[in-house]
């Protein structure tokens, strides 16, 4: 009688591990973007084709992490590439995201003056005009830098173009300065003479890979196996600096020593989430506020609690 109660139990239990066994998505979106080059990596060589033999692998190109975070909101991705910060922002304005990866860390953002310029300090910045891509970690580096100077985005005039478009305008003249990002910025250094009025690596913010949080509770077995993709692609990249700076020329369609000069930027040795990404994040949090960014009354540490996810990327190392 016991054992048949025991054998019973047993059949219970694994009929209901096989309820709640995850079933593979039909298709699986994600972005490709320059300023994530180990997506790149992963893209080119089809690994996450071959871990995901039962879902379709469907990619879509981000021009910025705006680009990307409307992907998510619009289901046009499962999976988006953005600057960390910005998914802050995100996420504090009703995005129901989670970060569950760190890309790169990288050093990809800059204010950026044409050659020639007679600007030479964030305070000759007062009254003049600045491009920007809101939303992405350039903007929110800008509002940073003008903090610095006592200036505020009230002080400048701030032209929302997407950033190819905000290097077109800055070497037309067309602008006095442009928040730059990789690889146009290394582009337009190489290229244009342009030059960076200010630098500050702890305002840029690093690279996420996030997703919502409905496929986040849906598919936890497929995070973890894109993240081991992206690992394969991060491992790769690392042993193969020069392939690795070939793939992102071919790809952004510049010259190789423009992505050289871009990856010398890019750090991709941390990629797992931690206490001090949470305390990164909440150290920049206070520009969103005061910038009015968020609605009023979001409790943007709690946003990032809620946010930053390491438990995917430690499930995909087991």
């Amino acid at each position: 009688m016991r054992l048949t109660t025991l054998t019973t139990g047993l059949l219970a239990l694994a009929f209901t591990s096989l309820a709640h066994a995850e079933t593979a998505p039909k298709e699986v979106r994600l972005d490709y973007a320059y300023y994530s080059p180990v997506s790149l990596v992963l893209k080119h060589f089809g690994w996450l084709e071959q871990a995901l033999p039962e879902s379709k692998v469907s990619w879509v190109f981000s021009q910025g992490s705006n680009r990307s975070l409307e992907y998510l909101n619009s289901g046009g991705a499962d999976f988006g590439s953005s600057a960390s910060l910005s998914a802050v922002l995100a996420r504090a304005n009703g995005s129901p995201i989670k970060s569950v990866y760190v890309y790169s860390r990288a050093e990809w953002t800059a204010l950026v003056v044409a050659k020639g310029s007679a600007l030479n300090t964030l305070a000759d910045l007062k009254g003049k005009k600045i491009a920007a891509t809101k939303g992405t970690d350039p903007y929110l580096f800008t509002l940073r830098a003008l903090e610095q100077a006592g200036l505020s985005k009230n002080d400048v005039e701030l032209l929302h173009l997407q950033h190819p478009d905000g290097r077109t305008a800055l070497e037309k003249g067309d602008v006095d300065a442009w928040a730059g990002l990789d690889p146009h910025m290394a582009a337009s250094e190489l290229q244009a003479g342009s030059r960076l009025l200010y630098r500050n690596k702890a305002f840029n913010s690093y690279g996420v890979v996030s997703v919502t949080e409905t496929f986040a509770k849906q598919h936890p077995q497929t995070i973890a196996t894109v993240i081991k993709a992206y690992e394969k692609a991060r491992h790769w990249a690392i042993a193969h600096p020069d392939e690795f700076a070939k793939l992102l020329a071919e790809e952004s369609k510049l010259p190789l020593d423009v992505a050289k000069l871009q990856l010398s930027r890019t750090d991709l040795s941390t990629p797992q989430l931690s206490a001090e990404d949470v305390a990164a994040s909440k150290s920049a949090a206070p520009i969103l506020v005061s910038e009015e960014l968020v609605k009023r009354g979001v409790d943007v540490n709690q946003v990032i609690d809620q946010l930053i996810d390491p438990s995917f990327a430690k499930a995909s190392a087991e």
